[in-house]
């Protein structure tokens, strides 16, 4: 008898509601409330705004799965430039391709999705400044000492109250969040302090803190580069610090225009007088309009953003990372995840795999089916690294590629899967020049280049005529048997440059039937006055050339809207050009 009067007791309690006792601590001490089957924790007002270290009020909410007590493996979600908390906030599991928070609350993390110091409520929007720790809460450019010091110290917090695990910390975004999510990988267990210093990242209460994981979108690895390219970067050499500013680069004068002013309107940015350079993005709006010559001063823009803003400007071996990037993305194309890919092949312990589609910033499509399928494997790599689960998730050093299909109505080709970047295009195709040419800073066809503009123009897809275009130099090849591009096309010659402030911008198109559709894009900065052998890569593409289509390279002396056109005059002799295409 008694031990039926002990079976039904038992029973009673599993029947029970669950006690006060049971239920996790409210995060941050704000109020919990069942929402879209998870508990949703919200700062519901700015007097609730989280103090970061250094007394900035930040605007953060968190997702709890629906049962349970904590602590929980957490998972960070970081937006993009010029957005907020409520950017990966959804109402349904499967919305954003199924990236957002009720999804991953729903997989049993604890998701903590801020708002970005001087963006949204954390001191962005003009009316939310009312906190004395606004005054100095700037946008900083995803610096290491400030936004992400910011997610650790919120990272602490939750740690110390039993929200979190302290060891089993992921963390993903998209674009200006991607690249948090590298530099919070590759600190790991540190913070960076002020002065550039690290030190080891413990809790407010000392507990030892660190990153199990990062899936980083569409991200920057070095921002000098990225909105500066100068070419030196090749995906068959070793990546050297400092090279994106050795010669200062050429400005992608859209999008650098387009993202200053997005986010001058809805952030915060310091105030140009009386603001240290580090934190001056005013200051370096104006010197990197300036042009040519480059001066000392507008080197040190480049020298900052790598150091201090990109995941280049980092030490120490990284979380397990898995990085994915847009061919056809012209503000962090494919380049930004194989330099990534080069860096951490050098670093003992480190784990890095790679995928590359038609997606991210414009020209990028974002089809749905190939984002779905990415995202998934990103939901299982953090889950094999964050919770340990066992799934089929990418492995070390992999790489998986869809490539560029048009119209946008037809599906990509893919996936294309390789063990490493080189075994993913073992052949190549190759393009030659018979003649020398010589090209000039003449202009190119303005109709033709804001066709291909990635603001403002006509997209991915973009057909333009294919008049050749005076003062540019050209090799091609018609395409005899069908040929997939998987990778960046790298061209070679010999040059003797006459002038100051020089580049070679390269635009490889499928020509077919009289008309022509941009494939890859890249630019050389030149040297004054340089002469000698030149190789560089375009931005590369997954992309299949048709039997009968010709293969295009131009090389012109510049792109006007996407690039900025040089102040001076030159002309570039240009002999012995070839160029090889990665591909299968």
């Amino acid at each position: 008898m008694r031990r039926v009067a002990l079976a039904l007791a038992a029973a009673a309690a599993m029947l029970a509601p669950a006690t006060a006792g049971a239920a996790p601590p409210n995060p941050f001490g704000h109020a919990c409330t069942a929402q879209n089957g998870t508990l949703f924790c919200p700062t519901a007002s700015d007097a609730q705004r989280v103090p970061s270290f250094d007394g900035v009020p930040l605007d953060v909410d968190v997702t709890l799965p629906p049962t349970g007590d904590g602590p929980f493996p957490a998972l960070v979600m970081m937006h993009g430039w010029s957005g907020s908390k409520t950017n990966f906030e959804a109402s349904s599991a499967d919305a954003g391709s199924r990236y957002n928070n009720l999804r991953f609350a729903q997989d049993g993390y604890a998701v903590i999705t801020p708002s970005a110091r001087g963006f949204g409520r954390s001191c962005g929007a003009a009316d939310s400044r009312t906190s004395p720790g606004c005054d100095r809460g700037w946008v900083r450019l995803a610096d290491h000492r400030y936004e992400i010091r910011d997610v650790q110290h919120l990272l602490g917090l939750l740690a110390d109250q039993g929200v979190i695990r302290p060891r089993q910390v992921g963390v993903t975004g998209v674009s200006y969040g991607g690249i948090q999510s590298l530099a919070l990988a590759r600190l790991r267990d540190r913070i960076r302090l002020a002065n550039g210093a690290y030190r080891r990242w413990r809790s407010p209460a000392g507990t030892p803190m660190r990153i199990a994981a990062a899936f980083a979108r569409w991200p920057g690895t070095d921002l000098s580069s990225a909105l500066q390219p100068n070419g030196r970067f090749l995906d068959f050499r070793p990546f050297r610090l400092g090279q994106s500013i050795a010669p200062g680069g050429v400005k992608k004068e859209s999008y650098n225009n387009g993202l200053y002013l997005s986010g001058d309107a809805s952030g915060f940015y310091a105030p140009e007088a009386g603001t240290p350079f580090r934190a001056n993005i005013r200051l370096w709006q104006g010197l990197t309009n300036q042009g040519e010559p480059q001066s000392r001063r507008q080197l040190d823009v480049g020298r900052e953003l790598s150091g201090f803003h990109s995941v280049v400007g980092l030490s120490g071996t990284p979380a397990p990372t898995l990085i994915q990037n847009g061919w056809t993305d012209d503000l962090f194309p494919a380049p930004e995840a194989i330099r990534l890919l080069r860096m951490f092949e050098r670093v003992r312990g480190a784990i890095v795999a790679m995928q590359l589609a038609d997606i991210g910033h414009s020209r990028g499509q974002n089809k749905e089916a190939e984002t779905l399928a990415l995202n998934e494997a990103g939901a299982r790599f953090l889950a094999a690294h964050v919770r340990g689960l066992r799934v089929r998730a990418p492995a070390h050093r992999s790489v998986v590629a869809y490539t560029q299909t048009c119209p946008t109505e037809r599906p990509s080709g893919g996936p294309f899967t390789a063990r490493s970047w080189d075994a993913l295009h073992p052949r190549s195709l190759r393009l030659s020049a018979r003649r020398p040419r010589t090209l000039s800073s003449a202009g190119a066809n303005l109709e033709v280049a804001q066709a291909i503009n990635p603001i403002g123009g006509g997209g991915a897809c973009a057909r333009v005529d294919t008049a050749r275009e005076r003062g540019s130099v050209y090799a091609e090849r018609r395409i005899a048997r069908p040929f997939t591009l998987l990778g960046l096309p790298t061209v070679r010659a010999r040059i003797r440059a006459t002038g100051r402030g020089g580049m070679i911008a390269a635009r490889l198109w499928d020509v077919h039937r009289g008309e022509a559709t941009l494939v890859s894009r890249g630019v050389l900065r030149l040297r004054d006055d340089q002469r000698g052998r030149i190789v560089f890569q375009l931005f590369g593409n997954g992309w299949r050339f048709a039997r009968g289509h010709v293969a295009r390279l131009e090389l012109l002396g510049s792109d006007p809207g996407f690039l900025r056109t040089s102040d001076f005059d030159f002309r570039v002799r240009i002999s012995g050009l070839r160029a090889a295409l990665p591909g299968r």
